[in-house]
């Protein structure tokens, strides 16, 4: 395809995806309050499968996810994309930034879709999130955490932050791994919903709406328990099977 007929495909797949936004916003302010918890997480997984066909990606799963909670995932991130791509194969509570709470469109559907908000720069309210994450896991919730804290450029993970695992040691809850990674139509790494130093929002969005049949694919690994390991050494078991699952994809 020429890089006009590109610039075309990718401007159709913009406006299909501001309309997506725009009818996520209707649903979560006329139709979420008369739903279920059940029905709201059902919707919340079935727009996020939408929203990824908008943007022209395909999903693929790999593994198992948890059929219930109580259940933390941990996975490596790459991309703005990654949390659509997870509520796409398994709806769940993510952790994020208080920044996003306050995003135009973003903030209002990420709200809608469950996300707990911290203040990263607080020590105090770490604390707190790890308090309000394992009320949630003892209720059997499903949470989402993105461990590295920032996305990477998907050809090596970032350390994981230990601290909001102790949630689930504290709960005993399982953690299951999870491996993220974007392919082309050959199977080959596609960086191009990479969002890393310098890049822009703006700019990863065009360049993945302009990208040719990318894949999300997604690697669910065994669910485990810390079973006595301290927090550290729980956080860099995890980390070594996010990084083999999202190497086998």
């Amino acid at each position: 395809m020429s890089r006009i007929g590109r610039a075309l495909r990718a401007a159709r797949r913009l406006g299909a995806l501001l309309w997506h936004l725009l009818h996520g916003l209707w649903l979560v302010g006329w139709r979420f309050p008369r739903w279920s918890a059940e029905q709201q997480q059902a919707q919340v997984q079935a727009w996020s499968i939408a929203l990824l066909a908008c943007a022209g990606i395909r999903l693929q799963v790999q593994g198992q996810p948890a059929l219930q909670g109580p259940l933390l995932l941990v996975a490596n991130h790459i991309s703005w994309l990654d949390i659509p791509v997870l509520h796409a194969a398994r709806y769940c509570r993510f952790i994020s930034k208080s920044d996003v709470q306050n995003w135009p469109l973003v903030g209002t559907l990420a709200t809608a879709g469950g996300t707990l908000y911290i203040e990263r720069s607080s020590r105090r309210d770490a604390l707190r999130m790890v308090h309000d994450m394992q009320a949630a896991l003892a209720q059997g919730q499903v949470l989402a955490v993105f461990p590295e804290g920032t996305t990477g450029d998907g050809r090596q993970m970032l350390p994981f932050h230990a601290n909001l695992l102790q949630a689930a040691i504290g709960a005993d809850a399982p953690v299951q791994p999870v491996g993220l990674r974007f392919v082309d139509a050959q199977g080959a790494t596609s960086f191009a919903p990479s969002y890393i130093g310098d890049e822009t929002l703006l700019g990863s969005i065009w360049r993945t709406l302009c990208a040719d049949a990318l894949v999300a694919q997604v690697h669910f690994g065994a669910p485990e328990r810390a079973q006595g390991r301290e927090r550290r050494a729980f956080s860099d078991a995890l980390h070594a099977r996010v990084d083999a699952l999202r190497q086998s994809l």
